[in-house]
């Protein structure tokens, strides 16, 4: 038995496989064009590697930067990116820890992706619309795996 092949399939059964992340892709999507909405959704495994990424057709071009940060962040943090906006608001208990990181985004269109087993394997960001379509459609990503 070959101890480290034990553990590379502990660590690929933690992390989202490139299969998941497009389900997500396609799950995000389609919940966009439904919405009649051009967006940029990233998908990041556990260690913030980017994993899957589109951008829509006329869809802001500086808003790619922007959703890959929100999956690294709610990946970083493991909660959604909008919690973590309320909690970092002025006089908050997490104020200016957008700029902690290389840079954070702390509103909402970020969430943590789990398996059946309840384990976060990875996080998606949506950015290029209203914050509230932004979480509406990474939300539909993580429904679809």
């Amino acid at each position: 038995m070959n101890f480290f092949n034990l553990n590379l399939v502990k660590i690929e059964n933690m992390n989202i496989s490139l299969d998941q992340a497009e389900k997500v892709i396609a799950g995000a999507k389609e919940k966009a064009e439904e919405l009649n909405i051009n967006l940029n959704i990233a998908v990041v495994d556990t260690g913030t590697n980017l994993v899957a990424f589109v951008r829509m057709d006329e869809a802001f071009l500086g808003a790619a930067d922007i959703a890959i940060k929100k999956a690294k962040t709610s990946k970083l943090f493991d909660k959604n990116t909008g919690q973590l906006g309320a909690l970092s608001q002025p006089g908050g208990p997490l104020y200016n820890i957008e700029h902690s990181n290389g840079g954070l985004i702390t509103f909402p269109g970020g969430i943590p992706i789990k398996n059946n087993d309840g384990n976060i394997i990875g996080a998606i960001g949506v950015s290029g619309s209203t914050v509230e379509n932004d979480h509406e459609v990474a939300l539909a990503g993580v429904n679809a795996v």
